[in-house]
């Protein structure tokens, strides 16, 4: 039986599925950096979205514990937290060492490991080839009794099975820039493990090589984690040793950031509370100007991570969402009591303070960067410019025809930005009222806002012809009036009998 002409000859129907819109930043993750050594090389940072999960990972005795628990702490709870690995350059000389790949669920399997009775490994230490056999796996019980077998058979290294990662380690004993583990190459005798161990060539092994004493820099480790994905907003280092002058150094990288950030910085130091102390940590990020930097006076370490915990619950993309950090609490920290001269001495650095009022109640105050911008301004702003940027993006990306340069065209891309603006409006970011600001189109100073904002581009026929050519739109300025947060007021009362 046949089965007849095709019904495209008479209709012909094509389905095209369009591609999937890029997704906004994360304007309500926060990045730990710490120096426990829980995360091994490849692996920058992780995801947590639970305090349990952390305490597992690093112990409740940890630095990295510490911040994300007064994260974890707040009400409402954030959701995303990612805890990274901060190597400072080094102040003391440090071992080489090997990191297998990440073994998979197949390559765990005891069976494999324990079908060996005459392992071999042939690898260089410091530079010199060592060969080493009759290493006897047949009795192990787990992975970490892998890496104390094979330990047993081998000097002048330290083997490791690292359960978080599921990776094995290879460290060698000296240190320095001779210090170094290579990749195994193939034994000639026994039974070649390496592949075992994912340490083979062909699992791609990460080799990371000694280094000689030096200076010790968090730089290195914020860049690698600047570089490495832009989900994170927020950073905290948990570290006792920071100095003021790393907070610092951090705090210019952070800012000059492509991408954007803030950084929260903690300080203990009760100079922060003197008038005529200039060189105290607040002091100095104020004068450095730094927009991008939080600092907290706080005696208990970290305490900035709560703040940030707090503002990272906002859901810039409801209605009624935006909040100010003043008056907010903070979950596990004891509020400080101080004078009303030192809470204006803070107020006057740009030092955010949780502090304890005499009505039996405990806020953060002033909630501003260290350049005295209000945070939910900076954060909410930081939000706008990505999600104006984004839907602008997926407009082009996602249309299945041209956008034409012609007014027409123009008018797509305004509507796309009037449409960014509405929900700045709707979340409480943006209000109508006076636009006090330069001459915008048909926009003059003292004009209402009546929307919150003004959306305006230069008209095509005084486009630059070079412009053109390159299939530019002429240039969209948005004019905004935030709505802003009161956060004092006075009452006068008048009495009369």
């Amino acid at each position: 039986m046949t089965q007849g002409l095709s019904v495209s000859r008479v209709v012909s129907v094509q389905v095209s599925l369009a591609v999937k819109a890029a997704a906004g930043r994360n304007f309500g993750a926060l990045l730990i950096l710490g120096t426990s050594d829980v995360l091994t090389a490849p692996e920058v940072m992780r995801l947590y979205n639970d305090i349990e999960s952390v305490a597992e990972d690093f112990g409740i005795a940890s630095e990295e514990y510490k911040a994300a628990n007064l994260y974890f702490q707040q009400s409402p709870q954030p959701r995303d937290l990612y805890i990274g690995r901060m190597q400072r350059t080094p102040t003391t000389a440090t071992q080489g060492y090997l990191t297998s790949a990440v073994l998979s669920s197949a390559e765990q399997v005891m069976s494999n490991f324990t079908s060996v009775e005459d392992g071999a490994l042939k690898f260089p230490v410091d530079g010199t080839m060592k060969t080493v056999t009759g290493i006897d796996l047949s009795g192990v019980t787990d992975l970490a009794g892998v890496a104390t077998a094979v330990q047993a058979k081998l000097t002048g290294t330290t083997v490791a099975w690292v359960a978080g990662s599921n990776q094995f380690t290879i460290t060698s004993a000296t240190s320095g820039a001779t210090s170094s583990i290579g990749i195994p190459i193939a034994a000639g005798t026994g039974t070649d493990i390496a592949p075992l161990l994912a340490i083979d060539s062909a699992h791609n092994p990460s080799v990371i090589a000694g280094e000689n004493a030096s200076g010790g820099s968090p730089l290195p480790s914020v860049v690698v984690a600047l570089n490495y994905s832009a989900d994170w907003y927020g950073l905290v280092i948990a570290d006792p040793a920071m100095t003021d002058q790393d907070h610092m150094d951090v705090s210019a990288l952070i800012g000059s950031a492509s991408d954007s950030r803030v950084y929260g910085v903690s300080t203990k130091a009760v100079t922060t509370l003197d008038a005529t102390v200039t060189d105290d940590i607040a002091s100095r990020l104020k004068a450095a100007g730094y927009g991008r930097t939080f600092v907290q006076y706080s005696q208990v370490d970290y305490a900035a991570a709560s703040a940030f915990g707090r503002a990272f619950t906002v859901n810039f993309l409801g209605n009624n969402t935006t909040i100010t950090l003043k008056f907010k609490q903070e979950p596990g920290i004891t509020a400080e009591v101080i004078t009303a001269q030192q809470a204006n001495t803070l107020q006057a650095k740009n030092c955010n303070v949780f502090v304890k009022y005499a009505n039996d109640t405990a806020i953060i105050q002033e909630g501003v960067m260290s350049n005295g911008d209000f945070f939910d301004e900076r954060h909410g702003l930081d939000w706008l410019q990505n999600y104006v940027q984004n839907n602008l993006w997926n407009l082009l990306y996602t249309s299945t025809t041209k956008i034409p340069q012609t007014e027409a065209g123009v008018t797509r891309l305004l509507t796309n930005i009037e449409q960014s603006m509405d929900q700045s409006v709707n979340n409480g970011l943006v209000a109508p009222g006076v636009w006090n600001g330069g001459d915008i189109g048909e926009l003059t100073a003292g004009d209402t806002l009546t929307k919150g904002y003004y959306v305006y581009a230069n008209p095509l026929d005084t486009q630059a012809q070079a412009d053109r050519e390159a299939r530019k739109a002429p240039v969209i300025q948005v004019a905004a009036k935030l709505a802003g947060a009161i956060h004092f007021a006075d009452v006068l009362i008048n009495v009369v009998r």
